[in-house]
């Protein structure tokens, strides 16, 4: 009974030492954070079997999912991905229906497993780093901050990977930025040869300019 009582003990103070640090870290903890505070790693992964803590994702662990609004779980596990594709529509208000999943262009070496998690869903596109830095930009969100890629930037992507994206959807897109007063068609076309995609813009876009 002793012995009982005092595995008892021992667990509650290693769970209130993983609450504390998860507070001090605004409620994301990695899996090497644990050291810190010299808890076994077997003691999470038990506290996860239990339901005391949550797998986020692979290496990141917090106490409660209902911390945090899928915004705020993208923008911490994120901060390098640029919003692209439907997401980067969402955002500009190119298109009223939000997309399923969020749409990431992210550096084409990040590991695959940084994106393998049941909620929020995530949507990696792959891309190589000089192509990643041309219009990347900032945006905020409910008072978060993500990075995106500029208008112009998304409208080439889009003429790009067209049929990546539902019909409706692209026509959406390409209407909502010819009525945008603050688009830039010499950024535009700047970015459709970088993309390789100016015969598009010509024929699609420079009709209704």
């Amino acid at each position: 009974m002793a012995l009982s009582s005092k595995r008892t003990r021992l667990t509650e103070e290693a769970l209130e030492k993983v609450h504390k640090l998860i507070d001090s870290h605004g409620g994301i903890v990695k899996k090497e954070e644990f050291a810190d505070i010299d808890v076994d790693y077997r003691r999470i992964l038990d506290f996860v079997e239990s339901g005391e803590l949550v797998r986020i994702k692979n290496g990141y662990y917090t106490d409660r999912m209902d911390r945090f609004s899928e915004e705020e779980l993208i923008a911490r596990l994120f901060p390098d991905a640029c919003l692209c594709m439907e997401s980067a529509l969402y955002a500009y208000g190119y298109i009223r229906q939000k997309p399923y999943g969020w749409h990431l262009a992210v550096d084409k070496n990040t590991s695959k497993s940084r994106f393998k998690m049941d909620y929020p869903k995530v949507i990696p596109y792959y891309t190589e780093p000089e192509a990643l830095a041309l219009g990347a930009t900032k945006i905020e969100i409910n008072d978060l901050t993500f990075g995106i890629y500029d208008k112009e930037r998304v409208i080439c992507d889009c003429l790009k990977y067209e049929g990546k994206l539902e019909h409706e959807i692209f026509k959406e897109a390409l209407q909502s930025y010819i009525k945008d007063e603050e688009k830039d068609i010499s950024m535009l076309m700047e970015y459709a040869r970088a993309r390789k995609v100016v015969s598009k813009v010509q024929s699609l876009i420079g009709v209704w300019l």
